[in-house]
């Protein structure tokens, strides 16, 4: 089995998602007592929001670079960024590192194609909806996402920081999702849901909502587990 380096703590809500299901899907695969060979690296996320804020993306690269590097040094076959947002860095990790970075986008439009949709909404962070290093990437792979106007961009925004990141799902912010999730499947013909956050999952889910959502947090861990398993 491969190991897979976590770069987690963005926050570690979500980071605690990540390391559950690969867990679990390992021994769902392996069975017995197997679990997932894994090295963390947990930020305190103070530093990665006060620096996302005040929009210093260098000093996060160089952050992400480093914690990337010391995974790779310490065994990791391959990296994954337990966050969408900071895969803002990917390309540069991906430039000055030698073990891969597995994609959120790459993994997500591959099953957004394969079920046949094409008009997905992109729920997230302000930076992964407004700037173009995520929706880029989607385009690259054959995905054109729908983003929510600005007013709706800044409730699903408030709600990741004031909320998720704490742990908390309250069901005012829960019935705000899914008030602008069916808002665009009315006005604009979205066809699915990216959850373009990693703690999103944990308001929402498939039970929700009848288009198809995509997970990102499962999509990606289901990924790193095909690579850590394959021959």
């Amino acid at each position: 089995m491969k190991c897979i380096g976590l770069i987690g703590g963005i926050s570690w809500e979500s980071t605690a998602s990540y390391y559950k299901l690969m867990n679990r899907m390992v021994a769902d695969r392996l069975g017995g007592h197997h679990s997932a060979r894994l090295l963390l690296w947990s930020f305190d996320f103070a530093e990665i929001e006060e620096l996302q804020v005040t929009g210093d993306w260098d000093r996060l690269h160089d952050m992400m670079i480093r914690a990337g590097r010391t995974l790779q040094d310490g065994g990791a076959d391959a990296l994954v960024i337990c966050a969408n947002t900071m895969h803002k860095s990917a390309d540069l990790m991906a430039d000055s590192l030698y073990a891969p970075i597995l994609h959120v986008c790459d993994v997500t439009a591959r099953e957004i194609r394969k079920q046949g949709c094409s008009r997905p909404i992109l729920l997230g962070t302000r930076y992964t909806m407004e700037q173009d290093f995520y929706r880029d990437r989607l385009v690259r792979n054959g995905v054109e996402a729908i983003v929510p106007d600005k007013a709706d961009r800044d409730r699903v925004h408030c709600v990741i920081f004031d909320d998720l990141v704490r742990g908390r799902t309250p069901p005012a912010s829960k019935q705000a999702y899914l008030e602008i999730i069916n808002r665009l499947v009315a006005e604009q013909g979205a066809d699915s849901v990216i959850l373009g956050c990693t703690e999103i999952g944990l308001l929402i889910s498939q039970e929700d909502l009848a288009i198809p959502v995509f997970d990102t947090t499962i999509l990606h861990a289901e990924a790193a587990v095909d690579f850590a398993l394959q021959d």
